[in-house]
């Protein structure tokens, strides 16, 4: 009989054991109280981030070859798309969620990088990074702004002949009787004065990195160290990095062993504009270019 009643006992005392952990469970949603395995940990660590700095512009200026760059520094990861979240209404609707999830995974620690040149000359833009994270750094890489127009002309040229639609010839689109036309769309982008502007309306100067195009494709290395000043990142990228391909014309990446160059599109060859046509646009963009300077505190040899 006092066994029975022990055996009793015991099988209540399991149960009631038992019933504890399952009402546990419910409260926390039937997690477990466990350490999670190093997989799940692994996954848990990283997750999309908003971007700590984007690079803003300029369009055909080396974007591209600046974001691949800046992702060879293992503390950076990059989008490897272009959003155009900010300048396009459709997306920037979506909200900041949506850009979020257009983002690379991270670890904690590490910088998440976003790209779309669209971005500068956007006169929205600016007060909507701002509203993003007033933190943000901001890359502008630019280049000659007479070779940026033809470079943009160039493209457009070669998307339209792909499509096989006609296009007008660059001095047709540039001059207008005679005298360069301030309505081209092309010409209002290499006016960099004017959008950098907007941006220090909302920005101060020294959250904004100006990068050298012309001398980033000449020589890589020292242009990719003042960015990584900039961003605050530790010295990882190094001359080693970059060798020089005769075939292409431009500088290649290395990187643990594998090799990566800039898709066909870059260094394409320009469209022809007449000698007198480019010292026109050259004489055009004197004032400009000169305003610039004087913002950024710096000159470029420049036509």
């Amino acid at each position: 009989m006092l066994w029975t009643v022990l055996l009793a006992l015991l099988v209540l005392l399991l149960l009631q054991t038992q019933l504890s952990v399952c009402l546990r469970e419910l409260r926390t949603g039937g997690s477990s109280s466990s350490p999670p395995s190093s997989s799940s940990s692994s996954y848990n660590a990283t997750q999309q981030r908003l971007p700590g700095a984007i690079i803003i512009g300029v369009r055909k200026g080396g974007t591209r070859a600046l974001l691949e760059m800046l992702n060879l520094h293992p503390d950076v990861e990059v989008a490897k798309a272009e959003v155009h979240y900010f300048n396009v209404e459709e997306h920037y609707r979506r909200g900041v969620a949506w850009y979020r999830a257009q983002m690379p995974f991270t670890l904690p620690g590490q910088l998440t990088v976003e790209k779309t040149p669209g971005y500068f000359a956007a006169p929205q833009v600016p007060a909507r990074v701002w509203d993003m994270n007033p933190a943000v750094r901001l890359l502008l890489i630019v280049r000659d702004p007479a070779e940026r127009l033809i470079s943009d002309y160039t493209q457009v040229l070669h998307n339209r002949l792909t499509r096989q639609k006609p296009y007008q010839p660059l001095e047709e689109l540039l001059l207008y009787k005679g005298h360069i036309d301030p309505g081209y769309k092309a010409l209002q982008r290499s006016l960099y004065h004017q959008h950098l502007a907007r941006w220090l309306e909302v920005f101060p100067r020294e959250q904004i990195h100006v990068v050298d195009g012309d001398a980033l494709i000449q020589d890589p290395f020292p242009e990719l160290r003042k960015a990584e000043r900039f961003l605050d990142l530790p010295p990882r990228i190094n001359p080693s990095n970059f060798y020089y391909n005769a075939t292409k014309g431009f500088y290649c990446l290395l990187s643990a062993g594998h090799d990566k160059c800039l898709d066909e599109s870059k260094g394409r060859p320009h469209a022809p504009l007449s000698s007198q046509a480019l010292k026109k646009l050259c004489r055009y963009f004197r004032k400009p270019n000169k305003l610039f300077f004087e913002m950024v505190g710096r000159s470029f040899s420049w036509c």
